[in-house]
């Protein structure tokens, strides 16, 4: 199995399937589970935008994954599923002998009686395009951007898309994106910044990007303590990312050492004082 850069297994095979059954079944196998750790911090975060953006009764505000894939979060979030019950729909028997179609068919019916009326918007950025038009399609996501924003400013298409964020989060892409890629999503508001949740690991530093929202008018907290968010692939996995860890400083001692990739919470919000209301 490759290693990327940083030792981590590479999983990119898993992301451009045209369903998303391969992907919830390997992932299953080493217990990713750090979008139903970030289920109850992007829900407050949600809660708390309400709240301070004042929003009645039909209001639904507009969250945006990074690093969207399938639309974990927006089926844990948007549906009230858990990632357990994720892995269940697409690894049962049912689901192994389901076309794209039907598999699609069951998707929509689910979406549609799990998703209340006041639900957010999700809007999904990707560099899968499968990934992407299969959450569209099963009406996890509302609207997606198939962009590179690491090397590429985005179009006015894309920038109208992303522009209409009211949170901008996510589940462990930042490392693989940067904050050139913060950036933009955040240039990209034509009215308010959009306030920002990311569960980042250990290994990469939220300091560049951190420093570039603040550029931008972005406070930043670290939220303390630690996340799981899988067991390690392989004992050559883990000595590859403890030498990683090594190398920028970090003690594995009691985290990594003992078989799972750790991520830490880090919001960034608008200095706005009323921006900020609620939160906490």
């Amino acid at each position: 199995m490759p290693f990327d850069a940083t030792g981590k297994v590479s999983l990119d095979h898993l992301y451009v399937q045209d369903d998303p059954r391969a992907y919830f079944g390997a992932l299953r196998e080493l217990d990713y589970c750090i979008p139903q750790l970030a289920k109850p911090y992007f829900a407050k975060l949600v809660q708390d935008h309400r709240e301070a953006r004042h929003l009645g009764e039909g209001e639904r505000p507009t969250v945006l994954d990074v690093g969207c894939s399938y639309g974990v979060n927006a089926a844990l979030l948007g549906c009230d599923a858990s990632i357990d019950e994720l892995y269940e729909r697409y690894g049962d028997a049912d689901a192994a002998g389901l076309t794209r179609d039907a598999l699609l068919a069951r998707d929509r019916a689910f979406v549609r009686s799990r998703s209340p009326l006041d639900a957010p918007r999700f809007v999904g950025l990707d560099a899968s395009a499968p990934a992407l038009a299969y959450a569209c399609e099963a009406g996890l996501l509302h609207d997606a951007v198939h962009a590179d924003l690491e090397h590429d400013d985005p179009t006015a298409a894309e920038r109208a898309v992303l522009g209409r964020a009211d949170l901008v989060v996510s589940t462990g892409c930042l490392g693989y994106v940067t904050e050139r890629t913060i950036r933009r999503v955040a240039e990209a508001a034509t009215d308010r910044l959009p306030w920002m949740a990311h569960f980042v690991l250990r290994m990469f530093p939220y300091a560049p990007a951190a420093e570039s929202l603040h550029e931008l008018g972005y406070e930043t907290v670290h939220v303390e303590g630690v996340f799981r968010q899988r067991r390690f692939a392989s004992a050559e996995e883990q000595a590859l990312v403890l030498d990683s860890l090594s190398s920028v400083g970090l003690d594995p001692d009691g985290l990594e050492s003992d078989g799972w990739l750790y991520a830490q919470l880090h919001i960034s919000l608008p200095t706005d004082t009323k921006d900020r209301e609620g939160t906490g």
